[in-house]
């Protein structure tokens, strides 16, 4: 899968582009269940905030918190508090998050592809143990999944925004269908799109942020920054900081 995913990070010069005007922003890639990673991440944010000047600063995850990684539901819960406690935080939905959501609604279909994609470590950080996960079927684990998922939780992921706008910046989880504006994008486009988004080549009417593919470092081209850097496999969780025309990266 990772080998599937796994695009090559070619750096081209960064675009006279810029928030909006005040504000410093950090757009966090894909988590994938990284408990720890992410601890580690929010520290070093907090840190490098801290060394700059007073600015309104916004997190902004990119999506797939869930799936592939040893702790989804610590890494839900995490952000769920924060989200309480700091007033600019802000959430863009992943496919895994629609997938998830899907999949407790009980379709089917989406069940088997979130069980396919990752969606087995996620169930199995709720508390259900690998024995009995082999020995469930599927309406039996939708059953099992709906009474271990927390309200809380179902309702935090469902809440999640689908494209994110600031200044001349966009931020999305899959990436824009390049040919439509932006106010005429499909969520399933922002949620799942890859090569016509990625090979794309010429001008977008916005710096284009996302996750999504993941690059071995930030993928930074002409008109779009990728910023997941695997962490379920690689341990590197990234975020990209953005003020003014400045752009930064902090890892894992």
């Amino acid at each position: 899968m990772l080998k599937k995913l796994l695009r090559s990070s070619r750096v081209a010069a960064t675009p006279a582009f810029a928030p909006a005007p005040g504000s410093r922003i950090y757009a966090i890639g894909d988590i994938h269940g990284c408990r720890d990673e992410l601890e580690r991440l929010l520290a070093m944010i907090d840190a490098d905030d801290a060394t700059r000047a007073p600015a309104d600063t916004t997190l902004i995850f990119l999506g797939d918190l869930v799936d592939r990684g040893p702790d989804s539901s610590g890494v839900v819960e995490r952000l769920l508090t924060l989200a309480k406690e700091r007033p600019r935080v802000r959430f863009l939905k992943g496919n895994h998050e629609e997938l998830f959501l899907h999949a407790l609604d009980g379709a089917k279909d989406a069940l088997r592809m979130f069980c396919r994609v990752g969606g087995k470590e996620t169930v199995l950080s709720y508390g259900i143990d690998r024995t009995e996960y082999d020995s469930l079927d599927y309406p039996q684990l939708a059953e099992r999944m709906a009474a271990l998922v927390p309200p809380a939780h179902r309702a935090f992921l469902e809440r999640f925004e689908d494209m994110i706008v600031s200044g001349d910046y966009a931020f999305v989880h899959a990436g824009i269908r390049p040919e439509l504006p932006l106010d005429e994008q499909k969520p399933s486009d922002l949620r799942w799109i890859r090569d016509s988004f990625l090979d794309y080549r010429g001008a977008l009417s916005k710096m284009i942020v996302h996750g999504h593919t993941i690059t071995p470092e930030v993928d930074r081209r002409a008109y779009r920054i990728g910023v997941d850097t695997g962490a379920y496999a690689s341990g590197k969780l990234t975020a990209l900081g953005i003020e003014d025309r400045e752009t930064w990266v902090l890892n894992t």
